[in-house]
């Protein structure tokens, strides 16, 4: 059997998730359902980025113990997936001490192994928010972080361990140009090629248990040191398989099939992580998904203005589905995308109520009045309901292997859309007997496909769709999307 390895990003559990993580969530699980639907078996990994600095000050400022911080934190991550019918095989917290403790320090013996970590003097600008030193030329006019505008970085000056990245410059730049690291979609991978044009500096990959508060992965034979977060977070994605713990489980599921990740940690995937597991003589992941943000109303979301979306609310007031309907379809893939409640509602409206609501019920309507058993036998599907990947689909397939899950959702909304136009033309109710049945067959069919082409997208309606019409009796139920005022 085919396997896929798949994984989001690790998030900083220094709050309560926002719908960005909800939107990377949903396209994972997307991207890992559709998978399962190809018969591959299929590995989705998340976790907690735990060891990072702005939980520690986060803690502090919660009064709180950072473990007892970290741990109610990364709990709402996975609550938030459960919610959204996410399915995380794997949730890998990056305190785990016992599995993730011992990867990480695996990893860095690796690379002090090959003669590419060594210690220095350092004075530099760091970004806590992204976790990061920068130099002067790659902020903004303001001397700003361009992830984090407004916030002041802190001037640092330290003995660190640095990695030799200035050392792999030749090996990425053609594992990315060739593909053999594909980055999707393309103009992030010129972006990256752009970067790897100048020169590369080595990169601290720790910190002073002074400025750690001694919190993280000490540094294997230091005591005064602890791995720095990217290192650390990073190796989240071998340690939750395997990695230094369990061989055979390791080897089964690396390398990654894809890491999906927001387009502003690009770098730290398609330079820093691949140049770590090159010095530790360990596969690099096939490919690198980087997806947009999400803006709320047209602006940025930030604590400041006051617009930061809980997912929780959104679920709780509108349901599961219609959520990952939004972030599916109407957020471009690639690119940013804008939320906004009012065009929420229409979309759900217009979308789910209207179109795939409306055919569901006055299909099923007139069914429940047939008395004869319906056997609907769908080609190219197995008696699970599995998409055997030649059903004429092709367009689906493509843009899912592509993840530009908008383009899937609108293929799958032609074909309910030609369903109702069919239903208008034949007139069915006008219908009975047998040339009723006859014309319901081939709409019970045609809706059994839509239902399965939506699995990865919408499983709690597709599952719905598919017991109400896989006979032999057919009823019809309430509404699958009651209209919104």
């Amino acid at each position: 059997m085919d396997k896929f390895y798949i994984t989001t990003a690790i998030p900083y559990v220094n709050a309560a998730p926002h719908i960005g993580h909800a939107l990377e969530f949903i396209q994972a699980d997307a991207i890992a359902r559709f998978h399962r639907l190809l018969g591959e078996e299929t590995c989705l990994l998340s976790g907690g980025d735990e060891n990072a600095l702005k939980n520690v000050q986060a803690a502090e400022k919660a009064h709180e113990d950072i473990q007892t911080f970290i741990d109610k934190n990364a709990k709402l991550f996975q609550v938030l997936a459960e919610k959204l019918n996410v399915q995380f095989d794997v949730f890998q917290k990056g305190s785990d001490r016992l599995h993730h403790f011992k990867a990480s320090q695996e990893l860095w013996r690796r690379c002090a192994k090959n003669g590419d970590i060594y210690k220095k003097s350092y004075e530099g600008l760091y970004c806590v928010g992204c976790e990061l030193f920068y130099t002067p030329d790659e902020l903004d006019e303001k001397g700003e972080c361009h992830e984090h505008p407004g916030k002041k970085l802190d001037n640092v000056s330290e003995i660190n361990y640095f990695f030799r990245l200035s050392k792999y410059q030749d090996q990425l730049i053609k594992l990315i140009s060739t593909d053999e690291l594909k980055i999707i979609p393309q103009f992030r991978k010129n972006e990256v090629l752009s970067f790897l044009k100048q020169p590369l500096n080595d990169i601290s990959i720790s910190r002073s248990n002074e400025r750690a508060k001694n919190w993280g992965v000490p540094v294997p034979d230091d005591p005064t040191q602890r791995i720095y977060v990217w290192f650390d977070a990073l190796n989240i994605y071998q340690s939750g398989i395997g990695f230094g713990w369990d061989n055979k489980q390791y080897e089964k599921w690396w390398p990654a099939n894809v890491h999906v990740i927001g387009k502003g940690i690009t770098r730290f995937h398609a330079v820093y992580w691949p140049a770590f597991l090159l010095s530790a003589g360990l596969k690099v992941p096939k490919s690198i998904f980087a997806h947009g943000y999400i803006t709320v109303e047209g602006q940025k979301m930030s604590k400041t203005l006051g617009n930061v979306i809980d997912p929780f609310r959104l679920i709780e007031k509108y349901g599961v589905d219609p959520l990952r309907y939004y972030f599916l379809r109407e957020v471009p893939s690639y690119d940013d995308g804008d939320f906004s409640e009012r065009r929420f509602k229409e979309i759900y409206n217009a979308d789910l109520a209207n179109n795939l609501g409306n055919l569901v019920a006055r299909v099923a309507r007139l069914a429940s009045k047939i008395s004869q058993p319906f056997h609907p036998k769908l080609k190219h599907y197995n008696d699970t309901y599995h998409y055997s990947g030649n059903s004429g689909n092709s367009i689906y397939q493509k843009a899912l292997e592509e993840y530009r899950f908008n383009d899937a959702m609108f293929f799958i909304w032609e074909k309910i859309t030609a369903v109702n136009k069919i239903i208008d033309k034949d007139q069915p109710w006008t219908l009975e007997g047998d040339n009723l049945k006859k014309v319901l067959d081939v709409y019970i069919e045609k809706i059994l496909e839509v239902a399965i082409l939506l699995q990865p997208f919408l499983p709690q309606t597709a599952e719905k769709i598919l017991q109400q019409f896989k006979g032999p009796e057919i009823k019809s139920e309430s509404p699958l999307f009651p209209r919104l005022s």
